[in-house]
């Protein structure tokens, strides 16, 4: 296909099948980038295209926790929090997904068109619509299915009363999965829709470990590992990673360390929060 787009259908391994749970599944998706990652772990982060700096910064936080513990983050490239969600996932260096209510070969808003481009090379973009295809007010609504539809999860950020992401966490819950919504001030017309949510039984966002916890990843990541663990602390950490529980004698034999050396390397990784030891053996902490 022209321009570097490609085409996934139904009937494909790469086709996820995740994505075919749900009613009225797309037959057959256009793409550029890396179809692979729909096979991974996804969140779908997502709100209104009018925002505030709180709903903004929010999103992007959320995103790049995802992201650096390895979950994909799927939105509509819309204008607002969805770009920041976006974005936020690219610069954790994070995979994310932008489903678009267009053809592939057509950038909406134009303002994304970086965006949209840094996306291709290091994440996926996709549609169910033939390249060529202009945007049209009830595409938007429509390809929500398919956001929702790649998410395990689905967390509204910031949305108005009429926010088109609100489509998608109804679409969430009718597709059976679970739907947050990050709690806003009462007396502000952009957080109507997210605490409408909660109200309804959406899960408030408490702190940003809310969503990691739900999906079970609450743990340090080797990603994260790796910028926060000094040299000897890495070691014990992989060496964990590895056999899953060691004991500090067993630490000591794998390092050449002295054990009261250890034991004060395993004692700072615990005040971290990295690992717990229980029943004279230490483990890398999960939650």
């Amino acid at each position: 296909m022209d321009n570097n787009i490609e085409m996934i259908t139904s009937g494909q391994p790469l086709y996820p099948a995740v994505l075919k749970e749900i009613k009225d599944f797309p037959k057959v998706l256009f793409y550029r980038g890396n179809p692979a990652i729909m096979n991974e772990r996804c969140a779908a982060v997502v709100g209104s295209r009018k925002t505030t700096q709180y709903g903004r910064n929010t999103a992007r936080s959320i995103s790049a926790r995802l992201a650096e513990k390895q979950v994909v983050i799927v939105s509509g490239m819309a204008k607002g929090i969805d770009t920041c969600a976006h974005r936020g996932a690219l610069d954790a260096g994070g995979g994310t997904i932008a489903v678009l209510g267009c053809g592939i070969d057509i950038c909406y808003p134009r303002d994304n068109n970086g965006l949209k481009e840094e996306i291709e090379r290091n994440g996926l973009v996709i549609s169910e619509y033939p390249p060529g295809t202009e945007p049209a007010r009830y595409y938007f609504p429509r390809r929500n299915r398919i956001i929702s539809g790649l998410s395990e999860l689905t967390v509204v950020v910031q949305a108005g009363n009429s926010s088109g992401a609100l489509i998608t966490a109804e679409l969430a819950a009718e597709q059976g999965r679970e739907v947050f919504a990050v709690p806003g001030n009462i007396d502000s017309m952009y957080n109507i829709g997210n605490n409408k949510l909660i109200k309804e039984g959406a899960v408030p966002v408490t702190c940003i470990d809310d969503i990691a916890e739900a999906m079970g990843i609450c743990g340090i990541s080797r990603r994260e590992a790796e910028k926060v663990l000094g040299e000897t602390e890495l070691i014990i950490f992989s060496l964990l990673e590895n056999h899953g529980e060691m004991t500090v004698e067993e630490l000591c034999a794998h390092t050449g360390k002295a054990p009261a050396y250890i034991s004060s390397i395993v004692t700072v990784m615990e005040l971290k929060g990295i690992v717990f030891s229980a029943l004279g053996k230490i483990f890398i902490a999960k939650a």
